[in-house]
């Protein structure tokens, strides 16, 4: 119960440290968990713990580096390997020895042997604190993964050399070939064994997947357990490097890369989920028990009257600046001697060389490793007498690893500014361009059938687009407003022109109409039946006559009614379309152009001038008023012939550079969704066919992004950590499509 509670109040803190961080972000989230753990351990409240290094290798160390090792760019790895091999293998033996040798020439109270042991354990760099301080100071890729590379490798190098400075300072002898032996023996072993392991798990999930055993529960047990099995067995049963081990797997296994389809995603998306929060769990939970640890380990050596504090003190002094200045003059001869990967040929010592050896310098800090370390070094020698100066060791570890990790606090976001807040310009044109290339191919799929479906989808594209190019700069509302501007004059030239045409055709009408009137109120009134007139009675010829005279009249009439029904239908359209300019004016008056005086001018000199010629036309036309209902019928008419015009006019836009694509796509859509909404064709939310062809549409459109960003890391446009995280984008959509089928 006393485990289970300690358990619970180091993930209380990890939990409070989250907060904590958000408040005080110049203090890394690190620096507060051990200064939680720091608390808890002062306060007799929590219960005590005692630290078995071994233990925690499993739990914490195995985890982290197999997660570590997997996640990292393995391009810029690769790139930068001689160099984490060389801090890695050469700065940490250069460390064990120049600390050992400086430590027992200053105060000859340190054996040699105890003191490089102190200076083995000084070697590892802490993964946990890189990556956790990469996140508040703007590294370079280079920087970031020599970084990284140097501490998935060191920890190997630092645990050999500590085992061997203890055994050498317990037992009083010490043999150096035997000694390289074991090392080259624990050091190639780990890395052969992680590699087979690789294999291994690769062939295995991947044979899973291929016979449909794969399950997004299995998949998660089984990569959780995959670590811990690889340190144990290297470690306990090879008596190989199970730090290299975990490591060497991590680097290869790629099952996550392969494979498609809506289960493959979903596992995906979960397992870099869970590993996500496992991560930051443990992350936080190493440096609260690092806190913890801290005041136990310091604290017997501070109240002990025999030992000056002021020497304590001297002696962290003196070990950091042996450890720093060392670091800094590897880091800057391994940049001069490196050959720059573009220009081929070795850098020359400028001050943008001496920033990044300082950035790598003070980006290699201390931390959990160092201190399970230290705690390791035993009470008692093979001759009965106590270890020497054991307290003092632990002590300068500490302290050295609260120096380290609070110069990389202060001094990394001075060198390298965190640039955090600012979005990656070149990583958010790649993620548009494969979004136009999806547009593009959708485009050119458009049917009959799929018209409706594919132009819903377009159209979320064109959105997404749109927030994208507004996180880096290049979107700004003011050019689609522009474009609205000139779709609404465009609408109201063509509707001016529509109604003049209107009112052309109703002046040719009603003169028609006039001439009509006239003619048949001079025509002559046939003759009347001889029975019921006085008149002689009229010749065969006359009858015929009158008769043609009589059918002529009555076309006449019903000509007549032909003409004042599509005169009643011009008088609809013109009111109509005075009704459409008036809307349209009223809009361009109104619309924001950040108050010009000549816009408002322009605007409103049109308005006043169609209201004047609207006034003219109604007292040259006195007539009675049309029904309303007809009106809205002819203003129905009038939208969807001007709508169809400014599709086509939008579409020749296109390629000209005036409007941005997506903003013309967009305006295109909406238009044509206006039109067929007056066709009665947008009611797709209720017909089960259009909607399923919307969810294939999209399903397509994932389908053609995968294969976009595939040809571009193929073509070298994007690497392949780029091509990750946009993957995962695709990924969670595909999920989410998915879900809601």
């Amino acid at each position: 119960m006393e485990t289970f509670i300690l358990i619970l109040c180091i993930l209380a803190a990890v939990l409070v440290s989250s907060f904590i961080s958000r408040f005080i972000p110049r203090i890394s989230t690190p620096l507060v968990q051990i200064a939680l753990g720091a608390v808890m351990a002062l306060l007799p409240i929590f219960p005590r713990m005692r630290l078995d290094p071994e233990l925690f290798m499993v739990l914490f160390i195995a985890p982290l580096l197999y997660y570590e090792a997997h996640t990292i760019n393995k391009v810029e790895l690769l790139k930068g390997l001689r160099s984490s091999l060389s801090l890695a293998i050469g700065l940490a033996a250069l460390t064990m020895i120049m600390v050992g040798v400086i430590l027992h020439a200053a105060w000859p109270m340190f054996p040699l042997a105890a003191a490089m042991a102190l200076g083995a354990a000084l070697g590892p760099t802490d993964a946990v604190a890189v990556s956790s301080l990469g996140e508040s100071a703007d590294l370079t890729p280079d920087e970031h993964s020599i970084l990284a590379g140097e501490s998935l490798f060191n920890d190997a190098t630092g645990v050999i050399g500590f085992q061997f400075a203890i055994l050498a300072t317990v037992t009083g002898s010490f043999s150096l070939p035997r000694a390289l032996g074991e090392f080259f023996l624990e050091f190639v072993g780990g890395i052969g064994f992680g590699l087979i392991m690789g294999f291994v798990v690769n062939w295995l999930f991947e044979s899973a997947r291929r016979l449909g055993w794969e399950t997004t529960t299995t998949r998660i047990l089984l990569e959780l357990f995959l670590p811990f099995l690889i340190y144990m067995v290297g470690q306990n049963i090879l008596h190989v490097s199970g730090v290299l081990a975990v490591v060497s797997t991590g680097l290869l296994v790629r099952f996550d890369h392969t494979g498609v389809g809506p289960n493959t995603s979903k596992a995906n998306i979960v397992s870099s989920s869970v590993w996500k929060v496992l991560s930051f769990s443990l992350n936080g939970a190493v440096f609260v028990l690092l806190g913890m640890l801290l005041p136990a380990a310091m604290g017997t050596s501070w109240r002990d009257r025999r030992v000056s504090n002021w020497m304590l003190v001297a002696t962290i002094t003196l070990v950091c600046l042996t450890v720093i200045v060392l670091r800094f003059i590897w880091t800057a001869s391994v940049l001069i001697f490196t050959k720059d990967h573009e220009t081929g040929s070795r850098r020359r010592i400028t001050s943008k060389l001496l920033r990044s050896a300082a950035v790598m310098t003070f980006g290699g800090p201390k931390g959990t490793i160092t201190l399970s370390l230290a705690l390791t070094i035993p009470y008692m020698t093979d001759d009965g007498s106590a270890f020497p100066m054991r307290s003092e060791l632990i002590f300068v570890a500490a302290g050295v690893i609260i120096v380290t990790l609070v110069l990389a606090n202060f001094a990394l976001p001075l060198l390298a500014p965190s640039q955090s807040s600012e979005v990656p310009a070149q990583q958010v044109e790649k993620s548009i361009k494969v979004l136009r290339g999806t547009v593009r191919e959708l485009s050119s799929r458009i049917t009959d059938e799929n018209r409706l479906a594919i132009q819903q989808v377009i159209k979320q594209y064109n959105h997404r687009i749109a927030k994208l190019k507004s996180r880096i700069g290049q979107y700004s509302p003011k050019d689609f407003q522009d474009l609205q501007v000139q779709t609404m004059e465009w609408e109201q030239d063509y509707m001016e022109e529509r109604l003049s045409r209107i009112e052309e055709a109703q002046d040719q009408l009603e003169e028609k109409l006039k001439n009509e009137n006239a003619s048949i109120e001079q025509a002559p009134v046939s003759a009347l039946p001889a029975a019921e007139t006085e008149a002689e009675p009229s010749t065969e010829a006359e009858t015929v006559a009158d008769r043609d005279a009589d059918a002529q009249l009555i076309n006449r009439r019903s000509e007549r009614g032909d003409d004042q029904e599509e005169l009643l239908n011009l008088r609809s359209q013109e009111q109509a379309a005075r009704r459409i300019l008036s809307t349209i004016s009223g809009s361009l008056f109104h619309l924001d152009r950040g108050g010009e005086i000549r816009w408002r001018a322009y605007t409103a000199r049109r308005r006043i001038r169609g209201l004047l010629h609207s006034q003219f036309h109604r007292l040259k036309h006195l007539t009675q008023p049309i029904d309303k209902d007809r009106v809205f019928v002819a203003g129905r008419h009038l939208q969807a012939e001007m709508n169809h015009f400014l599709i086509e006019k939008l579409y020749s836009e296109l390629g000209k550079g005036r409007f941005k694509t997506e903003d013309l796509l967009n305006t295109i859509i909406n238009h044509q969704m206006i039109e067929s909404s007056a066709e009665g064709k947008t009611e797709y939310a209720g017909m089960p066919a259009i909607r399923d062809q919307v969810e294939e549409a999209k399903r397509e459109g994932y389908a053609i992004e995968l294969s976009q960003i595939q040809d571009m890391v193929e073509s070298g446009e994007i690497s392949r950590t780029t091509a990750r995280k946009m993957r995962r984008n695709v990924y969670v959509m595909q999920v989410d499509a998915d879900s809601a089928l």
